[in-house]
C-alpha cells in the first residue's frame, strides 16, 4: 500500500470549484483528498456526482470506498447552490436543503468521523452597529440564499445520525484578487465612476464582516485536524471580528482608486427600491455571463438589508480550533485595487462582473483602460465646459417658463399650470447639469422639452402666443439639453475608438452632408404643418391654395376641407399639429450626435428612421385618400408629404449602416440591447471623427454634390418612372377621369412614387420591382373600371412602361458594405 493510501481520507464536495480546489491543496499533505462534483476537473482525483439524485450519491461514495476504503476522516461539504438575484428557486431546496439530507443519509453506511458543512453568518439575524453576535445569535436569515443554508443545518441536525458534525459559518469570502460579490461590485462601480456608487439607502455605518481565503483553509483544516476533540454537534463563527461599515469601505476604495474619499448620498429606501426595480425590469434579453452582459447587481430586495450589520464574536472559533485570522479586509484591499490596476479585464473576469467599454475597447497594452478612461473623461469635461452656456441657458428657460403664462396670456388654465409645473422641474434638472458627471440628467430635461412641444396640442392651445411659446421654448429646452456637446450617454469605447465609416462603406453615412438635406426637408414639413395647425386651432380664419377650391357648396377652399375632413377631426389633437412636432422631432434628432453616430447612438438612428421612413408611409397614405375620400386635394399637404416622403431614401443609408452595425457586434458577443443605448467600437480600427468644420470647409459645389448625391443617384428609368407616377396621381385633373377608374389610378400612382422614390437610394434600389407588380395592376383596371378609350390607352402605356422601367438597375456608385450584395 502506496503512502497516499495510509492518510486519512477526506472527501470534499464542490471540489472542482475555486474554493474546493485550494481547500484540496491545503490538506493534501496530510490527507488523501477525493472530489465530489458534478464534473470531473482536470489533474484531481473527482468523482462525478449529483446531489438530487439517490443512486448518483450512493454511486459515487461506492466508487470511492472501493478505491480507498469505508472509513472517511471528514466529509466537506462546500456544494451548494447561490444566486444574488433575492428570488426563490427550486433549486435552493434540491441542492442546499434536499441535497444535504441526502448526503447524510448515504454517509450513514460508512464510517464517517466528521461531517463539516460550510455554512454562513447569514443566517443569523442582523445586528446594529455597535454590536456583535456570535453563535447564540437567533437564527432569522432574510433572503432566499441563507434561508436555505439554515434550512440546510436543520437537516444536518435531523439527519446527522451516529455522525459528528462541526458547521463553520463563514463570513464574506475573499483573497488578493477576488471578492464576496458585494464588495467586488462596489470596488467596480467607484472604478468606473459609476453614479451609484455615490448613492446609498441605508445606515453607511454598517457592514459585514469578511474572511480572506487562506483564513478559510486554516479554520477548516483545524476543524478536521481537531475532529476528535470537537463534540458531536459544533457551530462556529468564523470571520474578521470587525465589521468594516460602507463608508468607510467606500473611502478606502476610493482613494486607492482615485486618492480621494468617496462621497455618498444617502437616498430613501422607497426611491432606490423603485430605481433598483425598473433597472431589474429594463434587464437585457441575453444570457447572463461575461461575453453577453450581466443583469443589474443591485436587486430591490438588497435596499431592505442596507441596514444589516455582521460584527462577530469569534471567541469559540479561538478557544475551540485556536484559530484566529491572520488577515483584514482594509490590509488586503491595497492588493485587490492592485491587481484591478495591473489588468482590469483580467480583475473583472477573475470577479465574474461584465467589464465596462472602456475595458473591452482597451486590449492592448498600448492602451490602457486607465489612460483611456482618463482620456475620455478629458474629452467629456473639455466639450461639456466649452458648452456650459447650455445649461445655463435652461436655467434661464425655467424662469421664463414659470412666468410667461401671466405675461402672454394663454387663456387655459391647464396650460398655464403645464408650463409653471414644467419650469419648475427644469430648474433643478438644469442646476444638476452643470456637473459633466451628471451628463443623463440632460435626457431628463430633453423629456420636459418634448412635453412643452405636445403640450399645446394636447390642451388644444386658445391662444396663438400659448402655442408659439410652446414650440419655441421645447424646441431650445430639447435643444440646450442634447444638442450641446457632448452627447450624453456614450461609452468610452464608443466615443474614442472605432471607425468613422462602417467596414466596406465608400462614405460616411452619418456625415453632416449626409443629414443636411433631410433636416431642410423637415423644416419645410414644420413650417407647413404649424401654418395648418394655427387654422385647426382657429388662431387663423383661412389657408392659402392656389390650385384646388373644393365642393362649390362649401365656403372653405380644397385645403380647409381636406384639413377640417372627418378624417383629421378623428384624431383626439389636430393631426397638422403632430406632423409639426414629428417634423421637429425630426429636426432635432436629425442635429443630434457626431458623424459617428450610426455606431455611437444606435438607438437615435433608429428613431430617426422610424420617424421618417414609417411616417413617410402615412404621409403617401394621406395623399391617396384626399381625393377618394375626402374629394379634393390640399396643396400644401401635398407639398409637406413630399418633403417627407423624400427624406426616405436620403435616411436609409444610416439606418442600414446601424443595423448592419448592431447585428456585427451581436455575432462578436456584446450585450445588443447595452449596444444599442449606449454605442460601441467597431471593426476596422480607430478613425479620426470628421467634424462639421471640415465638411463644409470643401468648396461649396463639392458640399452640394455629398449633400444631394451621397448614396442617392436618379437612374433615367427611375426619372421617367417619377413622371408616370405624378401623371397617374392627377388624372382626374389631366384627363377628367372620374369613379373607380380615376381612384385606382390615383392610388396606384401613389403607390408606384413612394417605390420610386424609396428606390432613388442606392442600397435600396431593388425595392423597384414593387413597380412590375402596380404595371401589371394598370393594364386590368382600365377593363375592371369599363373606363374610357383615352383612360385605357393612358393605363395600358403607364402599366408597360412601368414594368419596363422597373428592369434596369442605374448606377451605383458607392459602397455600402455587406449590403452591396443585395443591390441588383
Amino acid at each position: 500500500m502506496n503512502d497516499a493510501t495510509t492518510k486519512p481520507v477526506v472527501l470534499i464536495t464542490g471540489a472542482a470549484g475555486g474554493i474546493g480546489k485550494a481547500l484540496a491543496d491545503s490538506l493534501a499533505d496530510d490527507y488523501t483528498v477525493v472530489g465530489l462534483d458534478l464534473k470531473s476537473a482536470e489533474g484531481r482525483e473527482i468523482v462525478e456526482f449529483n446531489l438530487t439524485d439517490d443512486d448518483s450519491v450512493e454511486l459515487a461514495l461506492r466508487k470511492v470506498a472501493e478505491r480507498h476504503g469505508r472509513r472517511f476522516a471528514s466529509v466537506i461539504h462546500l456544494a451548494a447552490y447561490f444566486d444574488f438575484t433575492g428570488e426563490e428557486s427550486p433549486i435552493y431546496d434540491a441542492v442546499n436543503v434536499e441535497g444535504t439530507a441526502r448526503l447524510l443519509q448515504q454517509l450513514q453506511a460508512y464510517e464517517v468521523e466528521q461531517f463539516a458543512y460550510s455554512g454562513t453568518m447569514l443566517v443569523h439575524e442582523a445586528g446594529r452597529p455597535g454590536e456583535r453576535i456570535d453563535e447564540d445569535q437567533p437564527i432569522d436569515p432574510s433572503w432566499p440564499y441563507p434561508q436555505s443554508k439554515a434550512e440546510a443545518e436543520d437537516a444536518i441536525h435531523a439527519h446527522h445520525g451516529k455522525i459528528p458534525y462541526v458547521i463553520l459559518s463563514l463570513a464574506g469570502l475573499y483573497d488578493d484578487t477576488t471578492a464576496v460579490p458585494t464588495l467586488s461590485h462596489q470596488i467596480a462601480r467607484i472604478y468606473e465612476r459609476n453614479i451609484k456608487s455615490h448613492v446609498y439607502a441605508g445606515d453607511t455605518n454598517a457592514g459585514q464582516a469578511f474572511l480572506h481565503q487562506d483564513d478559510m483553509l486554516d479554520a477548516f483544516k483545524r476543524a478536521v485536524d481537531r475532529r476528535h476533540d470537537l463534540g458531536n454537534e459544533t457551530a462556529l463563527l468564523i470571520g474578521e471580528p470587525e465589521a468594516i461599515g460602507y463608508q468607510r469601505l467606500q473611502d478606502a476604495i476610493g482613494q486607492l482608486l482615485h486618492g480621494k474619499d468617496w462621497n455618498t448620498i444617502s437616498v430613501p429606501k422607497p426611491i432606490a427600491k423603485l430605481g433598483a426595480s425598473i433597472e431589474s425590469a429594463s434587464e437585457p434579453i441575453v444570457p447572463d455571463d461575461f461575453d453577453r452582459g450581466e443583469k443589474p447587481f443591485i436587486r430591490a430586495f438588497m435596499i431592505d438589508l442596507a441596514d444589516d450589520h455582521y460584527a462577530l464574536d469569534i471567541d469559540r472559533a479561538r478557544e475551540t480550533l485556536g484559530w484566529s485570522p491572520r488577515h483584514s479586509i482594509l490590509d488586503t484591499l491595497p492588493k485587490i485595487i492592485g491587481a484591478l490596476k495591473a489588468d482590469p479585464r483580467r480583475w473583472y473576469r477573475a470577479n465574474g462582473i461584465t467589464p465596462p467599454d472602456f475595458i473591452e475597447a482597451a486590449s492592448d497594452a498600448e492602451r490602457h483602460p486607465d489612460r483611456l478612461r482618463t482620456r475620455f473623461e478629458e474629452h467629456q469635461r473639455d466639450q461639456h465646459y466649452r458648452h456650459i452656456w447650455a445649461p445655463f441657458f435652461n436655467i434661464i428657460m425655467a424662469g421664463w417658463l414659470i412666468t410667461s403664462p401671466s405675461v402672454l396670456g394663454y387663456q387655459s388654465e391647464a396650460m398655464a399650470w403645464s408650463d409653471i409645473l414644467t419650469g419648475l422641474l427644469l430648474a433643478p434638472l438644469a442646476l444638476m447639469s452643470l456637473s459633466w458627471r451628471l451628463s443623463l440628467v440632460r435626457w431628463g430635461i430633453a423629456a420636459l422639452g418634448l412635453w412643452l412641444l405636445t403640450a399645446p396640442l394636447i390642451f388644444w392651445a386658445p391662444t396663438a402666443q400659448a402655442y408659439l411659446n410652446g414650440t419655441i421654448s421645447g424646441a431650445l429646452i430639447f435643444g440646450f439639453a442634447v444638442l450641446a456637446l457632448p452627447a450624453p450617454g456614450i461609452t468610452a469605447a464608443a466615443a474614442l475608438t472605432g471607425p468613422t465609416r462602417p467596414p466596406g462603406w465608400s462614405f460616411t453615412p452619418s456625415a453632416w452632408t449626409q443629414r443636411l438635406i433631410v433636416i431642410a426637408l423637415a423644416v419645410v414639413g414644420f413650417l407647413i404643418s404649424r401654418y395648418l395647425t394655427a387654422y385647426q386651432l382657429e388662431h387663423i380664419d383661412s389657408v392659402w391654395e392656389p390650385f384646388f377650391e373644393g365642393d362649390p357648396a362649401d365656403p372653405k377652399n380644397g385645403t380647409e376641407e381636406v384639413i377640417t375632413s372627418a378624417v383629421s377631426e378623428a384624431w383626439p389633437v389636430p393631426d397638422a399639429g403632430l406632423g409639426a412636432l414629428t417634423y421637429m422631432l425630426e429636426i432635432l434628432t436629425g442635429i443630434i450626435g457626431s458623424t459617428r453616430r450610426w455606431r455611437t447612438m444606435p438607438w437615435l438612428v433608429m428613431l430617426f428612421g422610424i420617424l421618417i421612413v414609417p411616417l413617410g408611409i402615412v404621409s403617401i397614405t394621406f395623399i391617396i385618400i384626399q381625393p377618394i375620400v375626402i374629394g379634393t386635394y390640399a396643396t400644401l399637404t401635398l407639398i409637406a408629404a413630399a418633403a417627407m416622403l423624400i427624406q426616405i431614401p436620403y435616411s436609409l443609408d444610416e439606418l442600414i449602416a446601424t443595423i448592419d452595425f448592431l447585428i456585427r457586434r451581436y455575432k462578436a458577443g456584446r450585450p445588443i440591447l447595452r449596444v444599442f443605448f449606449l454605442g460601441d467600437t467597431d471593426e476596422g480600427g480607430d478613425e479620426p471623427e470628421l467634424t462639421a468644420a471640415e465638411e463644409f470647409r470643401r468648396p461649396p459645389l463639392v458640399v452640394l454634390n455629398d449633400v444631394f448625391t451621397g448614396g442617392v443617384n436618379i437612374p433615367w428609368n427611375l426619372g421617367v418612372t417619377l413622371v408616370i407616377c405624378l401623371w397617374l396621381v392627377f388624372t382626374r385633373v389631366t384627363l377628367g377621369t372620374e369613379g373607380g377608374m380615376a381612384d385606382a389610378d390615383h392610388l396606384l400612382g401613389a403607390l408606384t412614387l413612394t417605390v420610386t422614390i424609396t428606390a432613388l437610394a442606392e442600397p435600396a434600389r431593388m425595392v423597384r420591382f414593387a413597380n412590375i407588380g402596380f404595371g401589371g395592376a394598370l393594364l386590368i383596371t382600365p377593363f375592371a373600371y369599363g373606363a374610357p378609350w383615352y383612360a385605357t390607352i393612358s393605363s395600358l402605356i403607364c402599366g408597360i412602361a412601368l414594368i419596363v422601367l422597373a428592369i434596369p438597375r442605374g448606377p451605383v456608385r458607392q459602397q455600402f458594405g455587406t449590403w452591396t450584395k443585395y443591390i441588383v
